[in-house]
């Protein structure tokens, strides 16, 4: 072989090694795209598993592929069961307009019957509404020459005529309903007015209506305020809405009888700090498991509707038995403290209660022992980052029912705390049903005035007052007062 074929050997030989060290390369870059896409795809697969069932996501993100119990076969008719009273329209006793038919002619000898006194045979009723019109009422001050002094006197107009042509608290309080109570938006308000009563309603003359509503009810906010603190229950939670297109939360303090709507441009303990109840509060406080509300002095509870629905996602997506048995333990918690509160018992019977207490601390241990067995081993090689290591869901959830062992369980010590915090969720779904209808608030006056009214409605509906009669009361400057009983 001469010098000259082994130098071209040779060169051969060093292209070939940097053409396999290239596919190497190559090859190693496909593999860690391969692998971070399995990653990704993994991350949305778990993200999928979640709905409304499982998760705290709402019904509407659900689309129509949601996954949920199968509700199980009725043996019973469809439509009405017997026994139900129904509720057929009934007839009045002094209706506001009568109409009589009676016969002109005799039916057999065709004589007159005009002056025959006949008498009620059938009645028959028509329910329907008037011919609706604006009733308009004129005020006229008089001016009177005094006989002796020749001295001229005008009377004066009441407080609330102010102007040569104004609506009335009536009008007043049935736009404000359509709009804070019935969320309807400015423009169909008016076309309902202009169709109802003939008359043209201007959207700024309904915003300076739902100002000066909020305005009127200020001292009405400061009592609802007060009367939460001295509940021995308070129901607190939050939710995402936009102001003027940015992000911001609203949060409620709601009673059976009570509720407070306040937002603001945070979500934790600066917000709450703002609003000025949690830190004076001494009662029981029923939440989710956000960490803002440790940083109060008072007593806890963690509403058992989330971690059922956690439960369940750690048992459907990961496959752990013990997530499931915690979930139908946690079931069986709420229907037995449910029937025993109906028969009218304030505790459980010691002996049941520690054994449901002690089947809790049994799953949590299997629950611990069969995540060491899954959890794969810390990676030695992995750089390591500051802060606490990012956990499971599953151990996340595990970790909170350890913790917050004594605010799980509160409800079965005390029959008086509810297992879930469903009254505040209850109250929060208007303010997603006026996200869904208007997308946002167009400015922070008007997201006041909203929390502001419809404090007052949803505690007048609580209360069993009528919502035209309340915003009535409003427009007429005496908002109907907030009957409560302590400690409810």
């Amino acid at each position: 072989m001469t010098e000259e074929e082994a130098r071209q050997l040779r060169k051969e030989n060093t292209e070939l090694k940097e053409e396999a060290t290239q596919k190497d390369r190559r090859i190693e870059d496909l593999e860690g795209r391969l692998m971070s896409a399995l990653l990704c795809i993994e991350e949305l697969e778990r993200r999928l598993a979640k709905d409304s069932h499982n998760s705290s996501k709402p019904p509407s993100s659900d689309g129509f592929k949601r996954k949920g119990k199968k509700r199980p076969a009725s043996s019973k008719a469809k439509g009405g069961q017997a026994g139900h009273a129904g509720h057929t329209l009934q007839r009045v006793e002094t209706p506001d307009r009568v109409v009589i038919h009676r016969p002109s002619h005799c039916e057999a000898c065709h004589g007159e019957l005009g002056a025959v006194v006949g008498q009620v045979k059938e009645r028959r009723q028509i329910h329907d509404l008037p011919v609706m019109r604006l009733v308009v009422t004129e005020h006229r001050v008089e001016a009177l020459t005094c006989p002796r002094c020749q001295h001229q006197n005008a009377g004066t107009f009441p407080s609330e005529v102010q102007a040569p042509a104004q609506y009335g608290p009536g009008v007043q309080a049935l736009a404000v309903y359509f709009s804070q109570y019935q969320l309807l938006p400015m423009e169909r308000i008016g076309e309902v007015f202009e169709d109802l009563l003939t008359c043209r309603l201007s959207e700024g003359t309904l915003a300076s209506w739902i100002q000066e509503a909020a305005r009127t009810l200020g001292p009405t906010m400061l009592l609802l305020k007060r009367l939460l603190l001295a509940q021995k229950l308070d129901h607190v939670d939050e939710t995402g809405g936009r102001v003027k297109g940015l992000l911001h939360w609203f949060h409620v303090n709601a009673t059976q009888w009570l509720t407070l709507y306040h937002w603001h441009r945070q979500r934790g303990q600066k917000a709450m700090d703002a609003i000025g109840i949690l830190p004076e509060y001494t009662g029981r406080a029923i939440h989710d498991r956000l960490s803002s509300y440790d940083h109060y002095g008072c007593v806890h509870s963690v509403c058992g509707a989330h971690l059922l629905r956690d439960c369940l996602l750690i048992a459907e997506r990961d496959c752990q038995p013990w997530a499931q048995q915690m979930h139908d333990l946690l079931e069986r918690m709420s229907h037995t403290t449910a029937r025993l509160r109906a028969a009218g018992a304030d505790r459980l019977p010691p002996e049941e209660r520690d054994a449901l207490v002690l089947q809790y601390f049994e799953i949590l241990q299997q629950g611990f022992a069969a995540h060491r067995t899954l959890a794969p081993p810390p990676d030695a090689c992995a750089p390591k980052k500051p802060g606490r290591r990012k956990q499971d869901d599953a151990k996340n959830l595990l970790d909170a029912l350890l913790a917050r062992a004594e605010q799980v369980l509160a409800f079965l010590d005390d029959l008086a705390v509810p297992f879930s915090n469903n009254q505040a969720e209850r109250d929060l779904r208007m303010i997603k049903v006026q996200q869904k209808i208007s997308g946002t608030f167009r400015s922070a006056e008007g997201a006041t005035a909203f929390c502001v009214i419809r404090s007052y409605l949803s505690t007048m509906r609580k209360q069993g007052r009528s919502m035209l009669a309340a915003l009535t009361a409003v427009f007429e400057g005496i908002p109907f007062p907030i009957a409560w009983e302590p400690g409810t």
